[in-house]
């Protein structure tokens, strides 16, 4: 590699910064990355003149990869954060970590170095952050196949925080009111001397989130990306988590999304649904799922979501009652509908009109922000 990047038109950073952030990345995505573990990585990538990023990949797996379940994590954040551009100039053995240098690639707003070197400034460096903010914020619709791929890796970064509801079992806490029957065992464990007092707090559990993801012809373009997403929260929480499939049927994918690998999930998944880009009546499949699963407990107290854009070919005033209905089961109903985040959309087609009266929340489902957001919207539902 050329020594001279500016003659590209790249930008240079400081190698230590790029990997201290990579670690970061790696605590805040869930694995327990901390000063130690950060600072033997530094080290075995110093003692490796590590030269590029397959030698960066292994040092970091080595290092900060504890268990086996942190593989997947480690390889989805490794994928994202360098997106297999970064590179790692080489250097000579005897210069330290601080004089590592990472090349980036330029944006084409950024201003060429080639004829400015005696200008003294200094040009912008490219954030690897905005081009994910930018795909973070691009239509699931109209993603390009390379965009595609880099999304995945990002769905795998996910960490949702996932609503709870009290739980009539107390959890053990260093405050709140005295727990009488822990401090009396303590008491006779020590022979009847008196200890430190036991206190207990109200616990959590985990409340049941059921996801309704419309596959029919209009919804295809955002099937995959939505499909994807629901694996996330059924690996996140697969005793809470409850998937459905609806478009001229009902179809129950949570099995088959809890597969680990989620292409394979897919693959499952797509063996299930016999009515993929199909056509849509919403008003049946509801009252299948009221009938089969809701009024039988899956939707009581559940947070129920449906991704669909409200086309429907059946009956409006059977979706009003089924949509109706299910309000009456769950604590909350959350309508997804990918179009609400565009432009001039007004809630006009028959099924959202129908709809809407009997939903809690009415969200855009259009980009992974806006999946973001939705995620907040459950968690405080």
């Amino acid at each position: 590699m050329r020594s001279d990047a500016s003659l590209h038109g790249d930008t240079v950073r400081d190698g230590t910064e790029i990997l201290i952030g990579f670690a970061r990345t790696l605590a805040a995505a869930g694995l327990r990355v901390g000063p130690e573990r950060t600072a033997t990585f530094l080290s075995a990538v110093d003692a490796l003149h590590a030269s590029d990023s397959r030698e960066v990949y292994w040092a970091g797996r080595v290092t900060m990869a504890a268990e086996p379940d942190d593989l997947p994590v480690y390889d989805a954040v490794f994928a994202a954060y360098f997106s297999g551009r970064t590179r790692l100039p080489r250097r000579p053995a005897a210069r330290t970590l601080t004089s590592v240098a990472m090349v980036m690639p330029a944006t084409d707003d950024a201003p060429s170095q080639g004829g400015d070197e005696d200008s003294g400034e200094t040009p912008p460096v490219r954030a690897k952050a905005s081009a994910q903010e930018t795909l973070r914020q691009r239509d699931l619709a109209r993603l390009t196949a390379e965009e595609r791929a880099q999304l995945v890796a990002m769905l795998a970064l996910l960490r949702p925080g996932l609503p709870t509801r009290r739980s009539r079992r107390p959890t053990p806490s260093s405050t709140g009111p005295l727990d009488r029957r822990r401090t009396i065992r303590a008491m006779l464990a020590s022979g009847g001397e008196p200890g430190r007092p036991a206190h207990h707090r109200a616990g959590r559990r985990a409340r049941r989130v059921v996801l309704l993801i419309d596959v029919s012809g209009s919804m295809a373009p955002y099937a995959d990306a939505l499909l994807r997403f629901a694996h996330v929260l059924v690996r996140h929480r697969p005793v809470s988590t409850e998937v459905f499939t609806i478009g001229t049927r009902l179809s129950r994918v949570t099995r088959a999304l809890a597969q680990r690998d989620p292409d394979v999930a897919l693959a499952d998944a797509a063996e299930v649904i016999p009515d993929f880009s199909g056509g849509t009546r919403l008003g049946e499949v509801l009252k299948a799922f009221n009938d089969r699963w809701g009024q039988r407990g899956t939707a009581h107290g559940a947070v129920v979501v449906v991704f669909s854009d409200g086309w429907e070919r059946g009956s409006v005033e059977l979706l009003a009652e089924q949509t109706a209905r299910l309000r009456r089961l769950a604590r909350s109903v959350v309508w997804v509908n990918p179009h609400k985040g565009r432009e001039g959309y007004l809630p006009v087609q028959s099924g959202i009109v129908a709809a809407l009266p009997n939903v809690d929340h009415f969200v855009a489902g259009h980009s992974l922000a806006a999946l973001e957001e939705m995620l907040e919207v459950i968690r405080d539902a």
